[in-house]
């Protein structure tokens, strides 16, 4: 594994070889739980997800370290605030302990931005670099859980779901923005717009472009739940 700073040495090219055996991975896994969706789940598999939370734990602290030790640590931009470490922390919760209430705010928020992240990943570093491995054991782990949950564990998801999940979304909203203005930094990119091309450029100038994201994150949510949410109950 190379654990290297200079991402010229193993790059990653989108839509490569070593990037579709991942997106690959992620299929087989959904497929698999989609199967094994009727059969009981057992004590052992109780302690897989713990496993699973401890596995996540360690590769987040593995990469706080490899970018301390690679001297790209800095508070503007390093801080497990970005919304994929996020998910990754509520992912680890809702393992942990199994949480119903949790699971209607995981679902949407860590599957919306991880199929995203792996389909059109950002990403420097290809296989077989700590990076690479990292950033799709991460993503993938989070769409596994959550559909573990839905199909093995027979939680479920409503309207109500998506109503959860914006609420949490905005409620962290101005504290993001408040701890971006402390830092000089731009987590959910709420100061200003990445470099280079991306979604946020057909959602207009800013500050409007966050109303934007937020109409995108409620539309994308409720489609979610018209594919996989229970229509019927109302618990979650």
């Amino acid at each position: 594994m190379w654990v290297g700073k200079d991402s010229s040495a193993v790059p990653f090219t989108m839509f490569s070889t070593e990037h579709w055996v991942m997106i690959g991975l992620l299929l087989m896994g959904l497929v698999v739980l989609y199967i094994a969706r009727d059969k009981p789940v057992s004590k052992k598999m109780t302690c897989w997800q713990k496993g699973g939370a401890l596995s996540l734990l360690l590769f987040e602290a593995g990469y706080q370290v490899w970018l301390i030790r690679t001297e790209q640590w800095h508070v503007s931009h390093a801080l497990p605030l970005e919304l994929s470490n996020i998910s990754v922390i509520l992912v680890i919760i809702l393992l942990w302990t199994g949480n119903r209430w949790l699971f209607g705010i995981v679902f949407f928020v860590g599957i919306g931005g991880a199929i995203q992240a792996i389909v059109t990943p950002v990403l420097s570093f290809g296989w077989p670099h700590f990076r690479f491995i990292h950033f799709f054991y991460t993503h993938i782990l989070v769409i596994w859980t959550v559909f573990y949950f839905l199909w093995c564990r027979g939680y479920r998801v409503t309207f109500k779901s998506v109503v959860k999940a914006m609420i949490f979304l905005n409620v962290l909203l101005p504290l993001i923005y408040a701890v971006n203005v402390a830092v000089d930094g731009n987590y959910w990119f709420v100061r200003r717009k990445p470099g280079g091309v991306s979604l946020l450029d057909f959602l207009g100038p800013h500050p409007w472009y966050i109303v934007g994201m937020e109409a995108t994150a409620f539309l994308l949510f409720t489609f979610l739940w018209l594919l996989f949410g229970n229509r019927k109950r109302t618990s979650c």
